[in-house]
Order: structure tokens, then sequence, then C-alpha cells
């Protein structure tokens, strides 16, 4: 069990209290205002304690996992409609797929739901040419996703595993621009000590760790929700590659909280973190980052305090 003194959750809840203090008033998009500061302290969260694989779930108020695992899935699938997700209850992208919204950023003529080329079609074929959500797309562009777990397999000391979001080309084409939009992969190999650059002996004791870069971080909503889910990734990523998860390290720009979460995230402050949960991942894919259900998911030992209303800008 993690000490409390020193539990990785107070790194984003300090966080949230120097925005709150010190924060800068800005305007935003959505027209409801922020307090934010640019490039703090970068957060890092262990993915395996004693033998345990972790998913940092914060705790000190209920993280909707269940729209975590469905919208992962949903990004590897490289879909671009939120209809599906929200089919399955997951309405998190419904306001960004509005017809009010593709109208008010020049997309009137894409059908409801259609988000455009983000983030699912970026990792699976980026560069090539986006129609529209319902076109197939089987072996054009590049998929990335693909390309780190066959680099990660021959060539772990590779430092151009790199997975992103953001193409500038497709941006206008984009209901939103991607927000969490660089990821890299680094596999480190502690028990090996002067490895050679070439040799990839004792693969499987590798650890994956993964740093990602986001651009515009929602400290009361967004914020727990993308740690979860590139957590979720690189323990995926692993399971693939025979490799062990390590660590996830958040990079942020400008990370804001919008002013009518301030007094939410007051109440989420006056609460003690407790232990983040255990993940089991219960199939075997033969090393494929397709196919993946959300049954093959237990997160056991999740135990936080309630949830926390707080209203999603658009």
């Amino acid at each position: 069990m993690t000490p409390a003194a020193s539990h990785e959750e107070f790194q984003y809840l300090e966080l949230v209290r120097d925005i709150l203090d010190n924060g800068e008033r800005r305007p935003d998009r959505t027209g409801t205002g922020t307090l934010s500061i640019f490039a703090p302290r970068p957060l890092k969260f262990q993915l395996r304690e004693n033998g345990r694989l972790v998913l940092p779930l914060l705790t000190t108020k209920r993280v909707f996992h269940r729209a975590v695992i469905a919208e992962l899935l949903w990004f590897i699938q490289g879909s671009t409609s939120s209809l599906s997700l929200s089919e399955a209850g997951v309405k998190i992208w419904d306001g960004n797929g509005s017809r009010e919204f593709l109208d008010s950023v020049g997309l009137s003529h894409r059908d409801v739901g259609d988000l455009g080329p983000v983030y699912g079609f970026q990792w699976r074929h980026f560069g090539a040419s986006y129609v529209d959500a319902s076109a197939d797309y089987t072996g054009k562009g590049v998929d990335q996703l693909a390309n780190i777990i066959h680099t990660l397999r021959t060539n772990p000391y590779d430092r151009r595993v790199i997975l992103t979001a953001w193409n500038p080309r497709d941006l206008h084409s984009m209901s939103l621009p991607p927000c969490h939009m660089f990821a890299q992969f680094y596999v480190s190999f502690p028990m090996q000590g002067q490895a050679s650059e070439g040799s990839i002996e004792n693969k499987a004791k590798g650890n994956l760790h993964c740093q990602m870069y986001q651009r515009s971080c929602d400290m009361g909503l967004g914020v727990p929700f993308n740690i979860a889910s590139y957590a979720l990734l690189t323990h995926m990523i692993a399971h693939v590659c025979d490799l062990a998860p390590g660590s996830l390290t958040l990079v942020m720009g400008d990370a804001h909280v919008y002013i009518d979460h301030i007094d939410a995230l007051h109440t989420q402050l006056e609460r003690e973190p407790r232990t983040f949960p255990e993940l089991e991942i219960t199939c075997d894919k033969g090393g494929s980052i397709d196919g993946w259900k959300a049954e093959d998911f237990v997160i056991k030992g999740y135990d936080p305090h309630k949830a926390i209303a707080m209203k999603m800008a658009v």
C-alpha cells in the first residue's frame, strides 16, 4: 500500500492548488474563463508496485473509468464518429459532434457525430486523406501504433518511438484539435547494466515508460481522464510487446482550471488520497493491439471518494 504522505496523487492536488492560488485569469474559446499557468512541473506515476500492475485512477473523486476504457479502445480502432461511443453510454464527445457545434466550426457538411480526422485517425492512418467517418481507410496512411509495437519488439533502444495526433494539415478538418498530442515510449533495462546499444537480451524484463505532452490541460475533468487513459495505453502496449509497464509522465503546456470548477476543486482538495487500484489484463491477444474489449480489463480495489459534478466546457 502506498503511504499517504508520498501518494502520487498529491502531485495533481498540489498543481490544482497552485493554479487556484496563483493562476492567471484568461479567456478561452468556450467563453467560460480559466485560471491558468504554463509549463508546470510534470506529473509522474509508477505503473507497477510490489509486483502488481497499478492504474493511476484518481481517488479524491471518482473517475468514470468505463468511459476511459471505451474511449481508448475507440481511438485504437481508428474511429472518428462519436455516435458509437454515445450508443454505449459514453457521452463525452456528444457536444463536439452535435449539429450546432459542427456548424459553428465550419463543418456543416459533416453528419452529426462525425468529428473529422481526430485522435484515432491520426494514430492509425496518419497522412491519409479524410473523407468521412464511414469511409474505409484500410491500408491508408501511416499506422503509428503498429509501427510502435514493431519497433519496441525489434529495436527497444530506438529513440524514435513516437505517437503524434498533431497533424497541421488536418487541424481545420477536426471538430476539436487534439489536446493530448504527443507521446514518446522508452524501454529501460535496469538489470542489464552496460548493455550494448544493439542488444535486446532479456527483452521481457524491460520496462516500458511513456511521456505524454498535453498542450491544453483541463485540470478538473480532462487531466484525471488523460492520466488514466495513457497509463492504460502503456499497459496495453507493454502487454503485447512482452514488456513490463514502467511509468507515465505527463508534461503540460497550458494547465488550467475553469472558473465554474473552482468550488468543486476546493471540495476535492479537502480529501485524502487512497490507494490506486490494481489492473489485471485477462486476455492474450497474441501480440496485437487490435480486437481488445472492455471485458479484457479488470480494475481491482478502486475505492475513491464520491464523484464531484463538474460541467464540461464545449
